[in-house]
């Protein structure tokens, strides 16, 4: 697994990959409100890092940095429980001593049970587009 940049030669498997993976997180939902064009709209201006078997995406992170706000963070369904998701966050600048904020639906359990595996920890909550969610927050050293 290599942990690189997103470049312009990732972005047609990145958006497939963004549709797949929000459809297997958010089931509830109807498969037809996911778009290929979602993942530049939401991405655009943040930085992306991107996890690679060959040249096939495992997963991306993105974090809009004025704020160190991550904004997704997905993982291929099919490549889950495989360190995908801890590897992305340690790429991310300053990992170790920055403290990164995301907000996380409230019932995506497994997401949850993931960011507070990796040490976030809850500081706030809220509904956005009719989703409850948790704001959690990354424990700096």
């Amino acid at each position: 697994m290599i942990i690189r940049p997103v470049e312009p030669r990732d972005l047609p498997a990145l958006r497939e990959l963004f549709r797949v993976s929000r459809h297997a997180a958010f089931h509830w939902e109807t498969p037809s409100s996911y778009d290929l064009g979602d993942f530049d709209r939401e991405t655009e201006g943040e930085l992306q890092i991107v996890a690679i078997d060959g040249a096939e995406p495992l997963g991306f992170i993105s974090v809009w940095e004025p704020d160190n706000f991550i904004h997704h963070l997905h993982v291929d369904p099919r490549q889950s429980r495989r360190g995908i998701g801890r590897a992305l966050l340690s790429a991310l600048p300053g990992w170790k001593v920055t403290r990164y904020r995301l907000k996380c639906v409230s019932a995506n359990e497994a997401a949850l049970a993931f960011y507070r595996s990796q040490g976030f920890i809850r500081v706030g909550e809220g509904q956005a587009d009719g989703q409850d969610y948790l704001l959690l927050e990354s424990t700096a050293e």
